[in-house]
Formats: structure tokens, sequence, C-alpha cells
């Protein structure tokens, strides 16, 4: 014959609602399977307690029991919709948001804080990729309790549900107004709003699950990063209170300043400079790159100003296989001391037709008044 549900529970017939929610979860945390492994027993009085709780939270189903028993409650003589212990499991997280589940990953304690780094990168860094090692300083979760804040890390032979607000964590106060019914919602200030007491706390963390510390964490940067670009690390930030999850680490990518090249998006500039012979005869220069040296080759008669460009030399985009260039702008030297015989040689060619200004070659000169009528034309 099947036992009677007010006695499963070890209550009576005029239990409230809330003696039946704390009867039930009481029992449920004591049996539970995962704090009795291979114990059948523990297990069928676990699934007893679940089967009793369907039937009595729920009005109808508790009414129809009130009146004709097992009976009432359809053709098998009770009213439960479980089909395994998992279906137990399910419903006791729905209700009680995992409290004593260990099978089906909760919050407890209070989430750690998320934490921000800066990481400077050279432009070679950046332009190849690189995995970085980065020290942190933070909160880590305590080794002796395993993060849990109990003495020795047994939650289960620690911990006791918060009998302030019934494990739920929450303190409801309902209010009346003209405009209606209000509730106002707090954490519980007893276990403060995590539904349990630890009644045998961590000597090392003192119960806080967690001890300030360092860790070195290891990133891996792609290539094409830019300056203010964030990489996320989840669950490398603070460790949670009494095994809350941790935060994340985000890390903002800071571009280091270089000695000779400038960044502009995908390209890198660089400022070649050059004697007045060798942009006037043309000559071969070593430059440097993001990937070593380079021999570039310039023409006779180059122009200061000039922007030579070297293909695929500059930086890749992160998000597609488009690579920048290296863009090299020509300056022309101009000597300031002169000793006697290079002025002579200079003078000498101060006169000389190839040595005057021609911004436009082979293009007939105009006169300022034509100049102006093409202005206004």
């Amino acid at each position: 014959m099947p036992q009677d549900y007010y006695d499963t529970l070890g209550l009576d017939s005029s239990a409230s609602d809330k003696d039946i929610k704390r009867a039930y979860r009481k029992m449920a945390m004591e049996y539970h399977p995962d704090r009795n492994p291979d114990d059948p027993e523990a297990e069928q009085k676990f699934k007893a307690a679940a089967e009793a709780y369907e039937v009595l939270s729920d009005p109808k189903k508790r009414q129809r029991y009130d009146q004709y028993g097992h009976a009432g409650l359809g053709e098998s003589g009770n009213g439960v919709g479980f089909q395994d212990i998992n279906d137990i499991f399910s419903a006791f997280n729905d209700i009680f948001g995992g409290a004593a589940s260990g099978r089906s990953r909760r919050t407890r304690g209070r989430p750690g804080s998320d934490l921000r780094v800066t990481l400077p990168l050279t432009l070679e860094e950046i332009a190849q990729g690189v995995e970085k090692n980065i020290k942190v300083r933070k909160y880590t979760a305590c080794e002796v309790c395993d993060g849990t804040g109990a003495e020795g890390g047994l939650e289960g032979e620690n911990y006791v549900m918060c009998d302030q607000c019934d494990g739920t964590g929450e303190m409801r106060q309902v209010s009346q107004s003209v405009f209606g019914q209000f509730v106002n919602v707090q954490a519980c200030p007893k276990c403060n709003g995590e539904g349990r007491i630890i009644e045998n706390k961590c000597q090392n963390c003192g119960g806080q699950g967690r001890l300030e510390g360092e860790e070195t964490v290891s990133v891996t940067v792609p290539a094409g990063v830019m300056e203010g670009n964030y990489l996320t690390i989840s669950d490398a930030g603070n460790a949670g209170l009494r095994g809350g999850p941790a935060g994340d680490l985000r890390i903002e990518i800071k571009q280091k300043d270089h000695a000779e090249f400038v960044r502009d998006g995908l390209d890198i500039y660089y400022d070649l400079h050059l004697s007045f012979p060798e942009a006037t005869l043309g000559t071969e220069v070593e430059i440097p790159t993001l990937k070593g040296r380079a021999r570039l080759q310039v023409d006779a008669g180059v122009q200061p100003g000039r922007i030579l460009r070297m293909k695929g030399r500059g930086l890749p985009d992160l998000n597609s296989n488009r690579t920048g260039d290296q863009m090299i702008r020509v300056h022309v030297w101009t000597p300031q001391q002169l000793d006697d015989d290079e002025f002579e040689i200079l003078e000498e060619l101060y006169d000389h037709p190839n040595f005057q200004p021609d911004p436009e070659p082979g293009t007939p000169k105009k006169s300022f008044f034509n100049r102006v009528r093409d202005v206004f034309s």
C-alpha cells in the first residue's frame, strides 16, 4: 500500500504550502543521491519525497488526494509525471535553483568581478600574432577548501539551509496601495542571498573561498589587432565568493610607439632620407620592414615628398586575408654646410637648365595671367 504523502514529508493534512516546501527541501537535501552515493534506501526516500511534493504542492492534485487518497490521482494511483530520477533533479532545480544538486551546475556564493588589464604590443608582434603570458593580481580560489569556503571542501557536511529565507536567498515583502499590490524582493540579510550558511568555515580563507594572489594567464593574440581592441578570457577574472563563478579577464590592446614606423590602418609609413646625389642619380637602399630588412630600388630624379609603395609589407587585416602596404616617404637632404670645393661645384651647376625647378616637366610654361585665367575658368 502506498505511503501517505503527508507522512512521507513528516506533516499533517493542515500543513501550509510553505510547510510543504520546507519539508520537501529538507528531505531532498538529506537524501540526495549525490550526498548518499551507492545507497538505494536514500535514493528511494529522495524519490518518495519528490512524489509527495509533486502532489501536495499542486492545489488541484492535493484537493483530489485529500478527498479520495491515492485513488483520486489516476489509474496508477499517483499523479507524478517523473519518468526517471533525472526528471526529479530537473524539478528540484526549477524549484530551488539547484540548491542541492551536484548534477546540475548552479550558481553558488557570489560571482567574482571582471578584471581589465592592458597588454602593450610592438608592431612586429601585431603583424605576426603572438602568445603572451600575463601575470595578473587577483582573487584566486582557496586550494584548501576548493573555493567552497567550507572546511575540507565538504559542502554537504558544512553547509545548512538558511532558516530565515528557507534556502531561497530572498526576502519578499508585500504591500498594498491605491495602485495595487507591490512586492519588494531583497537579498536575505542572514545568508547574503546565497540560501545557505557555512557552519564550519575553512581556516585558510576564513570562509570566503578565495584569497588574494597572483596568476599567470596565457593569451593568444591574433595578427592584425588594433589599439583599443579587447580580448576576453572567460572565468579568468576574480574568483567568486564561496564557490561563486569567476569573472572574466578583459585584455585591452595597447600599441607601442615604434622607432621607425607609423601605422595608418593596415599600412605603415617609413621616412627615407636620401642625399642630393642619391636622389639625382638613383640608388639602391636597404630599409627595415616588419619582417626584417629589404632592398629598395630608387629611380633617378626622385622628388622629395614622393611616396613609394612596397606591396604586402604592411599589417594583416584581423577579419580577412587582406594585407596592407609599407609606404616610403622620400626626403632629400639639403646640405647645411659646404666647404670651398663643394661650393664651387654647386655654383657651376647653379644656372644649368637641368637644375632649374620644373614641377611639370614637358609642359609649356604659362604666364601669370594665363594661370589666373585657368583658375577661374
